[in-house]
């Protein structure tokens, strides 16, 4: 026990010396988290709303029937009272004063409405939204030129486990904890690298210092840098952006020691054959930003295109995140099948790193030796 307090703490010494460790561990999650948070918290369905021009050059009885049945439309916002030329529409578009303009049909027997919107906003969920909704405008103008009554018609439902609805502020919130605490892992290890480089492991094998406990001191010290990562996270999306939380806690702890360990050998994978810190860095920096981006820390892998998807479903992070979530947003029961599924993936890639990284380890003792 003495021994391991007294490795517990060089340990913890040399954590607070590694400034690189802090910054992704700490100080870039919470920067990152706050930025996605600031731009995004907050956009509900109820929010939505677009600025329109409206087109109505050849006034005439169905035009002036649009019109008036358009204004009655809550979300959008008419640019003017009063209807605008081509000319001036086009203007507002090209310095995007307007989402979109939107021509009335030109005489009463014209069966066509034309929506203008600008070139850069093709793809924008905006346009796509006031697309959306002209497309339900037409067809309810349809069914009351044929005289008919819509006999049916779509609700939407929303279970889950908490008392509110979910908000993007607690998907991002759990994304960025298993991003935190997976970077400390995979970061966390460049000590490894100088101390081998330095022959400090060497050494300390030649002395009655027990190993095990040196590796066991620096797990222990990894995971209350992880606690702390949780924590920290955890406060600033509750209590300043407002995440909800449900939390099952033995679905939590389960989740969090067996996702840090993973990625702690991950870690260690990276230092058993990187030769400077530098080089460590770079893998590191690799791993971290394909899996930040493919993992569904920011956004549904379900809404990346389908050749990516699985590449997402083969990264420890994609689970980690997942689990992450079940836990602590869904509260998901710890013998929850699909929790299990997700965490036997992740516990896999920390198996097998681990394996490989001792054996190159190992590999390199015996060469130095000879």
């Amino acid at each position: 026990m003495k021994q391991f307090k007294q490795m517990f703490i060089a340990q913890l010494k040399l954590t607070f010396r590694e400034k690189q460790s802090w910054f992704w561990g700490i100080f870039f999650p919470v920067i990152l988290m706050s930025i996605f948070m600031v731009i995004f918290s907050g956009s509900t369905e109820d929010d939505f709303s677009a600025s329109v021009a409206i087109i109505d050059e050849n006034p005439n009885t169905t035009s002036e029937m649009f019109h008036n049945q358009l204004k009655q439309i809550p979300v959008l916002e008419m640019e003017t009272s009063d209807p605008v030329s081509r000319e001036e529409a086009d203007e507002l578009i090209k310095n995007q004063d307007v989402h979109a303009a939107i021509i009335l049909p030109e005489s009463a027997d014209a069966t066509s409405i034309h929506l203008i919107v600008n070139k850069e906003n093709e793809q924008d969920m905006t346009t796509q939204a006031l697309s959306g909704i002209l497309e339900q405008f037409i067809q309810q103008a349809n069914l009351y030129a044929v005289g008919a009554t819509p006999k049916y018609e779509l609700q939407f439902e929303f279970i889950t486990s908490g008392s509110n609805e979910l908000s993007y502020t607690d998907f991002l919130l759990t994304g960025m904890i298993a991003l935190a605490i997976a970077q400390g892992g995979m970061f966390g290890m460049v000590d490894l690298v100088e101390l081998r480089r330095k022959g400090v492991i060497k050494r300390l094998r030649m002395t009655p210092a027990n190993m095990n406990l040196f590796g066991l001191s620096d797990m222990v010290m990894r995971l209350l840098f992880s606690v702390v990562q949780i924590i920290l996270l955890s406060f600033i999306g509750v209590f300043i952006f407002g995440a909800n939380l449900y939390i099952n806690f033995p679905s939590l702890v389960i989740v969090f020691l067996l996702g840090s360990l993973s990625f702690n050998a991950l870690g260690y994978f990276f230092s058993s054959f990187s030769k400077t810190s530098e080089a460590y860095m770079g893998v590191a920096n690799i791993a971290s930003f394909i899996m930040m981006f493919l993992s569904g820390v920011f956004f549904p892998i379900e809404t990346m295109p389908e050749w990516i998807q699985p590449i997402s479903n083969i990264l420890p992070l994609t689970y980690f995140v997942e689990g992450l979530r079940e836990s602590m947003i869904y509260s998901t029961n710890v013998f929850s099948g699909t929790l299990w599924s997700g965490i036997a993936i992740m516990i896999l890639w920390g198996v097998i790193t681990f394996i490989i990284g001792s054996w190159l380890y190992k590999r390199g003792s015996i060469i130095s030796t000879r």
